[in-house]
C-alpha cells in the first residue's frame, strides 16, 4: 500500500504514535528492526525549549529527543507550542532530520493543556491555522498534525478542525478517537472517526485502542480511516507493527511472540538505554516497560516488584533469565 503525503511516500498503512517519554531513540530502533518501512514518530519536542537550547548551544547541536539513525526514514518528528512563529523557527531546526514535521495538538496532559499547547489548541482553530501555515510556509517537509475528536463530548469539532488545518496546508492528518476530557478513559470511537473522510482530501490514520491485530482491523474497518497509528500496543511487542503489516499485504496472520522472545527484546531494551544513558539512569528508564514486556506470565506483579527494585545490571539479566522459564497465561492475549 502507497499513500501519499506531500511529496513523500509511504509504503505502509501503519504508523508508531509518539508518546512522551516512551517513543524514544532505542524504542524507535526496536520497532524499525521489525519494521522497515513504517512511519515512526519521535517524542513530544516543546518548540520553545528546542530554540531555548539551540541558543545556548552550538549551531546544529543535536538535542537528545532529535537521535536518530538513517534506517529511521520514514520518520515523523513532532512539536508542541502554541506561538506561530516559535513553532516554524523550531520546524526549521527539525527539517534535516524529518521526513515529516507532526504538530501536536491532542496531547490532553494538564501541564500541556494549561500551556495552551496539545489539545488547548483544538479549542482555538484560528490559531491551529496559523500555526500550520506558518510552519508550511518555512519548511519544505510535509506537515501533518494529531489531534482528538474534541476538547469534550459538547464540542466535537475534529471534523471542522480537520477541514481548517487542511485549508492551511496540513498534508496528512491523525486522529485519536477520544476527546481531550476523556484523558486515555472509556474506548477510542472509531467509528465517529468516519465523518472526517467525506470532508478532507488529505490522508488520515485513526488512533486508539489499537492493542493486537484484530482491533487493527476493526479500526481500519470501522473507521474507514487509511491507516492506523499504534501507541500503547506496542510496548511490550515491539513486533506489533509488523505482523498488522504483514497481515495487510498477506491475509496471514504471524505468531506472537513467546515469552523467550519477549525477555530477550527486554534485554536488548534495556542494554540499549544503558548505553544511551549510562547505566543508573538506563535501568531506572527502563523499569516503566518492565510489566508490558512480562505481563503474560503467573505472579507477574510480583516479579515487577522484584525488578523494579533492583539495581544491578547483571543480577537484573538474572532475574530476567528466571522469568523467561515461567509458564506463559494462556489468556493473556
Amino acid at each position: 500500500m502507497k499513500i501519499k503525503i506531500g511529496d513523500l511516500i509511504l509504503n505502509s498503512a501503519v504508523s508508531l504514535a509518539p508518546m512522551a517519554g516512551i517513543t524514544d531513540y532505542v524504542l524507535r530502533s526496536l520497532i524499525r528492526a521489525h519494521s522497515k518501512t513504517c512511519l515512526l514518530t519521535t517524542e513530544m519536542i516543546s518548540s520553545e525549549a528546542l530554540i531555548q537550547e539551540f541558543g545556548r548551544k552550538q549551531k546544529n547541536a543535536e538535542n537528545e529527543l532529535m537521535r536518530r539513525c538513517a534506517n529511521h526514514s520514514p520518520i515523523a518528528y513532532q512539536l508542541s507550542g502554541h506561538k506561530p512563529e516559535l513553532m516554524a523557527k523550531a520546524a526549521k531546526i527539525l527539517e534535516p532530520y524529518a521526513d515529516i514535521i507532526d504538530i501536536n495538538m491532542g496531547c490532553p496532559v494538564n501541564k500541556v493543556v494549561k500551556g495552551q499547547d496539545g489539545c488547548a489548541l483544538m479549542k482555538n482553530p484560528q490559531l491551529a491555522y496559523q500555526i500550520v501555515k506558518e510552519i508550511k510556509a518555512t519548511v519544505k517537509t510535509p506537515v501533518s498534525v494529531k489531534f482528538r475528536l474534541g476538547y469534550s463530548s459538547e464540542e466535537l469539532n475534529f471534523v471542522e478542525f480537520g477541514v481548517k488545518i487542511q485549508e492551511a496546508g496540513a498534508d496528512f492528518i491523525t486522529i485519536h478517537g477520544r476527546t481531550r476530557s476523556q484523558m486515555y478513559s472509556g474506548k477510542a470511537n472509531w467509528e465517529i472517526i468516519k465523518g472526517l473522510k467525506q470532508n478532507v482530501d488529505i490522508p488520515f490514520f485513526a488512533n486508539g485502542d489499537v492493542t493486537c491485530l484484530e482491533t487493527a482491523i476493526a479500526c481500519l474497518e470501522q473507521s474507514g480511516a487509511d491507516g492506523i497509528a499504534i501507541g500503547r500496543g506496542v510496548l511490550g511487542d515491539v513486533t506489533l507493527i509488523s505482523r498488522i503489516e504483514h497481515y495487510l499485504k498477506t491475509g496471514e496472520k504471524l505468531p506472537l511472540p513467546t515469552l523467550e522472545e519477549k525477555i530477550e527484546t527486554l534485554k536488548t531494551h534495556l542494554a540499549e538505554e544503558i548505553k544511551l544513558r549510562g547505566e543508573d539512569v538506563g535501568i531506572k528508564f527502563t523499569r516503566k516497560f518492565y510489566p508490558y514486556y512480562i505481563n503474560c506470565v503467573q505472579n507477574a506483579a510480583k516479579y515487577r516488584a522484584e525488578l523494579v527494585l533492583e539495581t544491578d545490571y547483571n543480577k537484573i539479566l538474572k532475574k530476567l533469565n528466571s522469568i523467561s522459564m515461567q509458564p506463559m497465561l494462556s489468556n493473556i492475549y
